[in-house]
């Protein structure tokens, strides 16, 4: 083996995901953002699979399908479970390895504060995550199969830059990032933010389908608390792409050394 191929540094291999399923635009602009950047492998659900959170398929066979390439030349299956699935089978029956990142997305829509829960866009990053894999969720706030994903591209291949540069690179590393809706010439910047505390005022219309038999369509109101300059919600709405580190021990620090120090369990 000579020194130039002994040197040669291997290209990283990136593991592509999203929650719209393989033939949304939105992930097809994401393959193109970060092309050249390494081996791209795509696995994505072979339908839409929004608001599926962390759900994993069981009790029911999982099919995977190699497809026509989204964008030339990069290697392209689809996926018959959830995007947590796709993360799961990608790493032990396409890649046969862990890949180096994992980027989910670009998600038609928020996933900003508590949207995070919800989001299957966001639970494929953070299965990644779980996995050892550093993973970036990224979302659009363009619900819009039309939308322009001009914006996004750009923001998505410099911020997949940086942390591929990244010598400290943490191997659980979760990245929640939402993109601005607009002209990208609008967009002030990249801001790291925390989660803004926010949530859904529910209501369930009640409703008759041609039958005339009874069912509920879930509507609401997106509600924000948090008044913070330091959230994504204030983020996105000063027309800054918006980077939230997020993970997956729920653990509530602050409350468990109260509890130690205020609850005696003993008999």
């Amino acid at each position: 083996m000579s020194k130039a191929t002994s040197t040669k540094k291997e290209q990283p291999i990136i593991l592509i995901t999203n929650d719209d399923g393989i033939t949304a635009p939105g992930i097809k602009a994401l393959t193109e953002a970060v092309k050249g950047l390494g081996k791209i492998v795509v696995v994505a659900p072979d339908k839409p699979q929004s608001g599926m959170g962390h759900a994993i398929t069981i009790g029911q066979p999982l099919r995977l399908h190699k497809v026509t390439p989204i964008v030339e030349g990069v290697e392209s299956w689809s996926c018959s479970g959830t995007p947590v699935d796709c993360v799961k089978l990608s790493v032990d029956k396409v890649l046969h390895r862990k890949p180096d990142i994992c980027l989910s997305g670009v998600n038609h829509g928020a996933n900003n504060s508590i949207n995070v829960i919800y989001s299957g866009t966001m639970s494929a990053a953070l299965e990644a995550a779980i996995e050892s894999i550093p993973s970036i969720g990224f979302s659009l706030l363009d619900y819009s199969i039309e939308a322009d994903f001009t914006a996004a591209k750009k923001y998505v291949r410099l911020i997949v830059e940086q942390i591929l540069k990244s010598k400290q690179l943490d191997k659980h590393l979760c990245l929640n990032v939402n993109i601005p809706k607009g002209d990208e010439k609008l967009i002030k910047g990249v801001k790291i933010c925390h989660q803004a505390y926010a949530k859904y005022e529910e209501k369930f219309d009640e409703r008759k389908d041609p039958h005339g038999k009874k069912y509920f369509w879930l509507t609401g109101e997106f509600v924000n608390f948090d008044k913070s300059k330091e959230s994504d919600v204030w983020a996105l709405k000063h027309n800054y792409v918006s980077v939230v580190p997020v993970q997956f021990d729920l653990t509530n620090y602050e409350l468990k050394k109260k509890l130690e120090k205020s609850l005696n369990f003993k008999a």
